[in-house]
This record gives C-alpha cells, sequence and structure tokens, in this order.
C-alpha cells in the first residue's frame, strides 16, 4: 500500500534570472503542514522573487515546484488552477480595497472562486473575522482602521477559502514591535489549528526568533543554511551571522548563551 503524502511544498533547483543577472541560482527546500516556514536574507537577496516563483506570479527559469507531489508548472492550465484555489495570500501591503468594507474585502474570494450562497459566504467571512479578532469591524471601512487590523483583515481574506497553503510576504512591514508580535502569533496559531502549509518572508528578527520552525537563509541567491529557531544563533555561516548579529539583542543573546 502507497504511504499517503504529506501536505507539504517542495522546491528543486529554482532559478531566475532578468536581463542576464542572476536572482535565484539553484534554490531547493521543503517546507512541511502546520509549521512556519520562514525564508529569510536582506534586500536584493531574492526572496521575494522566490515566493512569487513558488506561487506563479513569476515562471523559474528552471526547477520544479511541488504541492503535495504535484508539479505546478507542469501541468496544464486547470491543474495549475486547482492548486492555485488552495491558496491563501497575505500580500505586503495588505492589499485591501479601499472602496469595500473589512467583511466585503474578505468576502472577495468568495464572490470569485465559489458558488456558496450568500448566507454560506456571510458564515464563512464572518467565522474568520472573528478568528482574527475583528468581528466588531466588519462594517468599517479600511481607512478607519490601523495597521495591525488591516494585516489581520488581510489573514482573514487569506484563510477564507480555508487553504492549504498559506504565504505571507513580510507580514510585519510598517507595524510597532508589540503589534508584530501579535501578528506572529496570530500566523503561528493558525498554521497549527488548520495545519496549514505556511511560507512567510520576513527580515523581522522577532519573527525569526519567536516563530521560526523551519528557516531558509538566502544570501545573493544562494540557499547558504537552513535550520530553526533553536540552531540559529549557533551558526557557524558568516553571511548569516552578520545578519543576524547586526540586530543588538540577538548579539547579547549569543554572549550570553
Amino acid at each position: 500500500m502507497l504511504k499517503p503524502i504529506k501536505t507539504m511544498i517542495e522546491i528543486k533547483n529554482i532559478k531566475k534570472s532578468f536581463n542576464g543577472k542572476d536572482v535565484l541560482l539553484g534554490i531547493d527546500g521543503v517546507f512541511k503542514k502546520g509549521e512556519t516556514n520562514l525564508i529569510i536574507g536582506g534586500s536584493g537577496t531574492g526572496k521575494s522573487v522566490l515566493l512569487k516563483c513558488i506561487i506563479g506570479l513569476i515562471k523559474p527559469d528552471d526547477g520544479r515546484v511541488l504541492y503535495d507531489g504535484r508539479d505546478f508548472y507542469s501541468g496544464d492550465k486547470d491543474a495549475m488552477q486547482s492548486i492555485r484555489r488552495e491558496m491563501g495570500v497575505l500580500f505586503q501591503g495588505g492589499a485591501l480595497f479601499d472602496s469595500q468594507t473589512v467583511a466585503e474585502n474578505v468576502r472577495f474570494p468568495l464572490n470569485m472562486l465559489t458558488d456558496l450562497s450568500a448566507s454560506e459566504k456571510n458564515d464563512r467571512v464572518n467565522f474568520c473575522l472573528e478568528r482574527v479578532g475583528l468581528e466588531q469591524a466588519a462594517n468599517r471601512m479600511p481607512s478607519e482602521i490601523s495597521g495591525g487590523m488591516k494585516k489581520r483583515v488581510g489573514i482573514a481574506r487569506a484563510i477564507v477559502m480555508n487553504p492549504k497553503y498559506l504565504f505571507c510576504d513580510e507580514p510585519n512591514s510598517g507595524l510597532d514591535p508589540l503589534t508584530a508580535v501579535k501578528i506572529d502569533e496570530l500566523i503561528k496559531e493558525i498554521t497549527e489549528e488548520y495545519q496549514i502549509t505556511t511560507i512567510v518572508i520576513t527580515h523581522d528578527m522577532n519573527s525569526v526568533m519567536e516563530i521560526g520552525q523551519n528557516i531558509i537563509f538566502l544570501y545573493q541567491g544562494r540557499k547558504l543554511w537552513e535550520g530553526n529557531d533553536a540552531t540559529i544563533t549557533q551558526s557557524e555561516v558568516p553571511e548569516l551571522n552578520e545578519f543576524l548579529f547586526s540586530n543588538k539583542l540577538l548579539r547579547d543573546l549569543r554572549k550570553s548563551g
């Protein structure tokens, strides 16, 4: 009897260049369900390009992206669309529609991609807003809520389709430290509660240390290190250490350890 494939995303030898400039130079990785998988690195290291290759916004020049063993780029359009329907994406800026209420923003994917009845959509929207603690803000406009609340609306919209895969691009960008911690906690809770395969792009060191269950470090388009929050401060990779210990708190943590 064949063993069932665990829900995961696997990338193999992902390469991408623009105008003759190499951006990704053969990236491999496995991202398991129920874990917060982080891709980290400085500006210009290729992490956002890698995310776009994984979710299909940019086609890699070479390599494979496998969703539970399904090759994302080798199938026909229907197969690719089927996988896309299983994704939820939290964009860096939130990407909310200013002319729609919080509830309407969350409902948008349901309107576009499902045949649910109006009452079923409302039930799903209300459930997701309650899950992120925004049930009281359903009728407010994006201009009437804080940056942290916008990120939570983005998370609610990302999970409204009950995705198997969740992608977060710099979820803490522009947030104060306390709000950023709350967003990290929410992403981790949702990932574990619903056993989602989650990939987070970040350069936030607090996120790395708090929710980094599986971490890939990119440097100049290459994967130089892979591990977790428990092992990252003991790295012997000079480029990773320079990236990490530019943060005084982490420098002190390493000295104390």
